[in-house]
């Protein structure tokens, strides 16, 4: 039986159950000048002040609807943000970031056509499209968060199973020509899930396939460079948050480094 992807309500779950991960981090820290070592020149109060800015910015994406860019009050509001630096302020603040968020998916719903910065990706340009993404960078920055001071803890496992074909969706789809040899990259979870990343003249798409087993190993057409780790780790790994030796890589690992280099010229 194929497996789908989670439901609208299972993301809006997801995202307020990261925000709150998320807050208690912020809650529990010393302090907010402490390093963030995965986002190189923030401190845990910029982390705090990018998660929650992008939650007010979507909430007005998804509150306007179908465009052709975002609304410029929501540009100017997130450059001229101003963010509270005592505690309970500041946690209320996040607080009211997210319902903020959730508020506004929860009106538009998830077939709810709304701008996006993926337009030529394999994600919908809708209100679901941005639950599911926001997951993910939620997710992320509590992981982030987390790291700063020590204490990372795995992605969900639900989470992550999603969020490895969310970001092969949204981020590495595009139509334009893979500037190298046309090849294939699989990523393989421990819990059971793999995808096949196809890069070539006309660009790059991610399909689902099967998941190898004992009896049958790698499917006989290899790709150049299968990537196998739990879930948790192929998200934090697509993501920079964790390097390639960390996983079990199959094939040619210098294939995975041509990939992180690669920018395409139309996403």
């Amino acid at each position: 039986m194929e497996k789908k992807n989670l439901e609208f309500p299972d993301l809006l779950r997801l995202i307020d159950e990261r925000s709150t991960a998320f807050r208690a981090v912020v809650a529990a820290a010393p302090g907010f000048d402490a390093q963030v070592p995965t986002c190189p020149g923030w401190t845990l109060f910029d982390l705090v002040k990018h998660l929650g800015g992008g939650d007010r910015f979507w909430a007005a994406i998804v509150g306007a609807g179908s465009a052709d860019a975002p609304p410029a009050e929501a540009v100017a509001a997130r450059a001229a943000l101003d963010v509270p630096q005592e505690r309970e302020a500041l946690l209320a603040w996040l607080d009211a970031s997210t319902q903020l968020l959730l508020g506004a998916l929860r009106a538009a719903g998830p077939e709810s056509g709304c701008w996006t910065w993926w337009p030529a990706s394999q994600s919908p340009q809708t209100a679901g499209g941005v639950a599911r993404h926001r997951v993910q960078e939620t997710a992320v920055h509590t992981y982030d968060a987390q790291l700063a001071w020590g204490a990372p803890q795995p992605l969900p496992v639900e989470l992550a199973l999603d969020g490895v074909e969310e970001f092969l969706f949204t981020v590495c789809a595009t139509p334009s020509a893979w500037p190298h040899k046309p090849t294939a990259f699989d990523f393989h979870t421990a819990e059971g899930r793999s995808w096949r990343l196809t890069v070539d003249g006309d660009g790059a798409r991610t399909t689902r396939i099967p998941a190898p087993t004992a009896a049958t190993g790698e499917d006989s057409d290899a790709a150049g460079a299968s990537v196998h780790g739990t879930a948790s780790e192929l998200v934090l790994y697509l993501y920079d948050r964790i390097q390639a030796d960390s996983l079990h890589v199959d094939g040619d690992a210098g294939l995975l480094d041509l990939l992180r280099a690669w920018e395409p010229e139309e996403k």
